[in-house]
């Protein structure tokens, strides 16, 4: 036995007699031998990312070792996907993704590399970010969604709605509205969302569905005329903008949702460690703060929900992806 061993094994001892307990994080930090990795498969700076390294030194705090965040971007998403799909089923890889990529990549990759449902173990959802629905201020006699509509109908094919790529969600989004709708729109892929929203800012498309964090500071500053957010309730940093629900819009409950995920055939003890040590993190005021500046709102929850929604979504898209003949890229 070295040196450490012998002084971890004598606080051991110390705390046991002593009589003090500190609820869960003995038994998981037992049960993390080195440093986790949580994967991020979008470059650094988005929401995956800074959720990753919000929740890292929470989560690194409750299990007794070091949390690591890795940025694996590329393909959709599917390279950082893979790769914990890949790695060791020990329970020390972690993905945080905007888990409607993972529903749709098998609709999307007739040569997707990993089976989402199969190769990635659920852990918990983290976050939901609402979409908002806007359009250039300048779009002659458009001040809200039935002007909008009626825009679309009397001028089919016209309307560009500005999207963060082939494949993505809020490109099957905008698929999925018209065809309810029964309007037809031409979609605009662009590199990212940031790009989608310059575009529509500086008129070269005309309308958005895109992700809150990215689009509500234009819409606040009058660069962008807002028109609904998707969710159960209006976002505080545009409260005059209704629901999708309240607008009577199709898609009401699509957004950014942000899910954890990790190995399939993890240990469970490991899974159950790192879902009740995130659903803590997530119940700190700090916590709940830093993600409501971020445009959305904490979703925590037991592993068995986001298991629940990806096999929802995964169908639903799919339905979505196959009748639109759309392709990932």
């Amino acid at each position: 036995m070295t040196v450490t061993r012998r002084a971890a094994c004598a606080l051991a001892c110390a705390i046991a007699l002593s009589g003090v307990s500190f609820g869960a994080a003995p038994a998981a930090a037992q049960a993390f031998d080195r440093t986790v990795r949580i994967v991020v498969p979008y470059a650094p700076g988005g929401t995956s990312d800074t959720l990753a390294r919000i929740i890292a030194p929470l989560l690194s705090e409750k299990i007794g070792q070091t949390v690591v965040v890795e940025n694996k971007p590329g393909a959709a998403g599917n390279i950082g996907a893979d790769a914990v799909a890949k790695a060791d089923k020990d329970g020390q890889t972690y993905l945080l993704t905007d888990v409607g990529t993972v529903a749709s990549a098998p609709g999307l990759f007739a040569d997707l590399t990993y089976k989402p449902l199969e190769d990635l173990a659920p852990v918990t959802m983290v976050m939901f970010s609402p979409y908002v629905l806007a359009v250039n201020p300048k779009l002659e006699g458009v001040t809200d969604v039935a002007s909008l509509l009626a825009y679309a109908k009397a001028n089919p094919g016209k309307l560009a709605v500005a999207n963060s790529g082939i494949g993505g969600v809020n490109h099957i989004t905008a698929v999925a509205m018209a065809k309810e709708l029964g309007v037809q729109w031409k979609t605009v892929p662009y590199k990212g969302g940031a790009a989608a929203t310059q575009a529509v800012v500086s008129g070269e498309s005309k309308v958005i569905i895109n992700g809150a964090t990215a689009t509500l500071p234009f819409v606040t500053n009058g660069q962008l005329k807002g028109l609904a957010v998707t969710g159960d309730e209006r976002v505080a940093a545009a409260p005059d903008l209704p629901t999708f629900k309240e607008a009577k819009l199709p898609q009401p409950d699509v957004g950014s949702w942000q899910g954890l995920l990790t190995t399939a055939g993890s240990p469970p003890e490991k899974i159950a460690a790192v879902n009740a040590a995130v659903n803590e993190a997530l119940k700190r005021p700090e916590v709940i703060e830093r993600i409501k500046q971020q445009g959305g709102r904490v979703v925590g929850g037991p592993a068995d929900d986001l298991k629940a929604w990806l096999a929802t979504n995964t169908e639903s898209w799919g339905k979505i992806i196959a009748d639109a003949g759309i392709k990932g890229q």
